[in-house]
């Protein structure tokens, strides 16, 4: 329990997203084995639903929170501080209770719109019982993440990812037991054990809260210490502070939705683009599939890094540019970059070059959507980028600069999709690589040019995240030639799926292994997270003696 500094706490959000996203997918494999398909897709109703919701209830808050907890610690308004907490505590709290009571009425209605009246598989009691069971996580899920925002705004990163990861635990407990128990113990309805795997997210998000408010109790006293204490606080209302809290929020709310808008344009525009190629409406629909649901799952084991490091990222800006340091502020968000290509470029280009492994262990062996993942995968690492650029915009108050960029990629999303998937075709190459293609270009170049406005405005220098590139790269070519020369030995291109987890676990090792040694050689690794976390973490690992 401790302040943490920006690279300590990046790592740790990052740690403790990247094991929620692993275990998160390992439970899909034998869930999927006891549901079927049928299962499967009333699962996904209620989720699809519940995350529309919770993002109304729950989306922008939490980050205020951190947001402003940490501007007001930066300059000791300790008593303003603990008011917004409870000020956002209490509106979030009562948000997640109208969406929970909106859900629970309206869940016939809602069901009926998604299945209408389609007979022989899931009926429309079904769907309303899953809506209605996952709609009791709108009563917790809020008022945790505010209570991780409020840790996140001291800079303390440890107990808001052990929450994290207590929370995803216990939901795939109660996701494999308990429909396991349902199906095969007591022998109960498909309904009654997606029931129950659906109330999982409801459990795993209590425990967490318990976990966190137990800590926040045990050390009051310790948070008190972080706190800079300015004597001459002034008094700040609570109508101003809940004005700040909707003015900080809102944006990030925007911003959320506006994401959620990225998969809608290619839900709406690849399946009817591919057929009027010439393309079959299975293979138009499998397209889809690893674009939408399949391949997103994978992406996010990447795009977690990015998450990981805007959570520490933004309660450092904030306090940095609160207190007038843009030297600090510079440092940060070059180290926020370096950080992100360090990590995530190797991972990108692992599962690209194991897309065909990685596919079979997860989902089974299909030629047309391992060949989409390995070009998909790439995409992620431009998501990180654009995400911490959008982010970094908006800690600083450039709302205007991030929501320019937002609806810019969005609005050339909307326009360019299509006409990219034709010229896909046109050049050779296949259509279900358009929306990939327009991703990686439109993001990439809004990236950039939210960076370049921020250079303008602050007068940022981005010149040492170009100098540690060449590093990088160097480490990353010869991962790459080892990992071309073992496969010579141990091909990639299995379709067994025992032997492919078998081939994900070497490559792993030994790409992990060149990787970091042939980064700490060269003195990448000090570069990107400084000397004294390298000792830190050689000493725990009693490679250094103390």
């Amino acid at each position: 329990m401790k302040k943490n500094t920006f690279i300590e706490g990046a790592f740790i959000a990052t740690l403790g997203i990247v094991i929620c996203k692993i275990i998160g997918l390992l439970y899909v494999i034998p869930f999927y084995g006891l549901i079927g398909s049928q299962g499967g897709a009333l699962y996904s109703y209620a989720y699809s639903i519940y995350a529309i919701f919770l993002s109304l209830s729950n989306s922008g808050i939490p980050v205020a929170v951190s947001k402003i907890v940490s501007e007001y610690n930066a300059l000791g308004y300790v008593k303003a501080k603990e008011t917004a907490f409870k000020i956002a505590s209490t509106l979030i709290i009562f948000m997640g209770f109208f969406f929970f009571i909106v859900l629970i009425i309206f869940a016939p209605n809602i069901a009926h719109v998604i299945i209408g009246n389609i007979e022989g598989g899931n009926t429309l009691e079904g769907v309303t019982l899953v809506i209605r069971i996952v709609a009791t996580a709108l009563l917790i899920v809020p008022i945790e993440s505010v209570t991780q925002g409020y840790f996140q705004g001291h800079k303390i990163m440890f107990p808001p990812s052990m929450a994290n990861v207590i929370e995803q635990l216990f939901r795939v407990i109660v996701i494999v037991a308990g429909s396991y128990v349902a199906l095969e113990v007591f022998h109960s309805s498909l309904e009654t054990a997606v029931g129950i795997a659906v109330f999982g997210a409801t459990i795993g998000c209590l425990v967490a809260y318990f976990y966190l408010l137990r800590v926040l109790h045990k050390k009051k006293d310790q948070i008190k210490e972080i706190a800079n204490v300015n004597p001459d606080e002034p008094t700040i209302s609570k109508k101003e502070i809940l004005k700040k809290i909707v003015a900080y929020a809102l944006p990030f709310i925007i911003i959320d939705l506006m994401r959620s808008g990225y998969g809608i344009i290619d839900s709406l525009t690849v399946v009817k683009s591919m057929v009027n190629l010439g393309y079959s409406v299975q293979v138009a629909e499998s397209s889809i599939g690893v674009l939408a649901t399949w391949g997103t799952k994978l992406n996010m084991i990447v795009a977690s890094i990015a998450l990981g490091i805007t959570t520490s990222l933004i309660p450092n800006l904030v306090s940095s540019y609160t207190k007038g340091n843009l030297k600090a502020v510079n440092r940060k968000i070059n180290q926020s970059f370096e950080a992100i290509m360090f990590i995530a470029l190797p991972m990108v280009l692992g599962l690209s070059f194991l897309g065909q492994p990685v596919w079979n262990v997860f989902y089974g062996y299909d030629p047309l959507c391992i060949k989409i993942i390995r070009v998909y995968v790439l995409q992620s690492f431009i998501f990180c980028i654009y995400s911490i650029s959008l982010n970094t915009a908006q800690s600083l108050n450039n709302s205007k600069i991030a929501l320019s960029g937002l609806f810019g990629s969005f609005l050339c999303k909307a326009l360019f999709n299509i006409p990219i998937m034709y010229l896909m075709v046109k050049i050779g190459s296949e259509a279900y690589y358009g929306p990939i293609v327009a991703n990686i270009i439109i993001q990439g170049g809004v990236s950039l040019i939210m960076l370049y406005a921020l250079k303008k405005k602050h007068g940022f220098n981005y010149g040492r995240i170009f100098k540690t590139m060449g590093k990088i790269i160097f480490s990353l070519l010869i991962m790459l030639i080892i990992l071309f020369g073992l496969n010579f030995i141990f091909p990639v291109n299995v379709t067994d799926r025992t032997l492919s987890l078998f081939v994900i676990i070497i490559y792993t090792i030994v790409g992990a292994i060149t990787y970091i040694v042939t980064s700490h050689k060269t003195g990448l690794i000090k570069d990107v997270f400084g000397e004294e976390l390298v000792n830190k973490v050689l000493i725990k690992l009693h490679l250094r003696k103390a």
